[in-house]
């Protein structure tokens, strides 16, 4: 089936709605999937075929980018589909054990390892913050073209705002160049955030904790990430900052994972730049005796509610009772005020 089929299926059987922009894309990725599914010809003088242009898809938060991302992955063979992120610290640590052996272009033995076996690589989420990747991804998608891999990938930003007002940005140019003159760039641009409206007078904080609160998280986390995540790693000034579940774009992580390790302001920048949601569970009792935790999660808070990601969280009380004395619970009032403003309806990951 191809996939427009697929997606017929699912709306008819009434999993989906029916949405016109979701379904041009669809015709994008179908256009790469029966190239790919195309058989290899045989004999002394068969050409290798031109591989298709690969697809850069863009488009706002909860549009389903993700979703006919997953429907392309699953049945594109010899595809792998990585988020954008993990797959760049692969990258760094490649290139670093190439570098260790001797090897003066240290990106090619990389590039090699990664092509093998491969026809397509699909990327989620592709977005570039850090300068280090900004000088590298240029070069490794030209070698993996020039290897015959099929780059698709979805980003919430149009080619020309990759890493907007980035250091040394000029030097970063070509490559948009490359990416548009590569591969198709089609915009998602349905009028609906489903993800929004999958939170659409639903609770997303949970308290006290315990065996409802846990049920209540897992149902939400299945609803948005749909199905089981995988761990993502962001490397912040040499520091690992690690969300223990991620997928599309929504990542879980333990109150203990981000506020019980030394992590600061620029570390809960990458976790913030990195998602589109934010679940965070078990947030105890604060107070002096758990004073630098606390102040961890006053800051992991502020950089939420200034990134506008969606928050959801399970808490041993409510925020205005969650800090209840000591000589931080005055300071607290304004983070428990955004707890507050993070719960409504109205709250939008703009």
């Amino acid at each position: 089936m191809t996939l427009s089929e697929v997606y017929s299926t699912k709306v008819n059987d009434g999993h989906l709605n029916w949405d016109e922009a979701q379904v041009a894309a669809i015709a994008e990725l179908d256009r790469i999937l029966i190239a790919l599914n195309q058989p290899a010809k045989k004999g002394w003088f068969a050409k290798t075929p031109t591989p298709p242009k690969g697809l850069y898809l863009w488009g706002g938060v909860g549009r389903g980018k993700s979703m006919v991302m997953d429907m392309f992955a699953d049945a594109a063979p010899a595809t792998r589909r990585v988020h954008f992120h993990a797959f760049m610290q692969e990258v760094h640590t490649g290139m670093g054990e190439a570098r260790k052996k001797g090897v003066e272009d240290a990106l090619q033995p990389v590039a090699d390892r990664i092509a093998d076996g491969l026809k397509c690589l699909a990327f989620d989420e592709m977005q570039i913050t850090d300068i280090t990747d900004a000088m590298i991804v240029g070069r490794l998608f030209e070698a993996l073209m020039d290897r015959g891999v099929v780059i698709v990938a979805t980003s919430n930003r149009v080619p020309d705002d990759l890493y907007k007002d980035g250091l040394n940005r000029a030097l970063f140019v070509p490559f948009i160049e490359l990416l548009k003159s590569q591969m198709v760039v089609h915009e998602l641009a349905s009028k609906t955030d489903y993800r929004q409206d999958r939170l659409s007078g639903r609770k997303v904080y949970f308290s006290p904790l315990g065996q409802e609160a846990k049920k209540a998280m897992d149902e939400l986390w299945l609803d948005l990430a749909g199905g089981a995540g995988t761990s993502l790693v962001f490397e912040v000034k040499k520091r690992q900052v690690k969300i223990p579940e991620f997928r599309n774009g929504v990542g879980r992580a333990s109150f203990q994972d981000l506020c019980g390790a030394a992590l600061g302001a620029a570390d809960y920048l990458a976790v913030t730049e990195g998602l589109r949601v934010l679940m965070l569970d078990d947030i105890p009792i604060l107070g002096p005796h758990n004073n630098n935790e606390a102040k961890r999660f006053v800051t992991l808070i502020d950089t939420v509610y200034e990134a506008r990601i969606q928050f959801i969280a399970s808490a041993d009380a409510m925020p205005e009772e969650l800090y209840p004395k000591g000589a931080g619970s005055f300071e607290f009032e304004r983070t428990a005020s955004r707890l507050r403003e993070m719960q409504a309806e109205s709250w939008t990951a703009d």
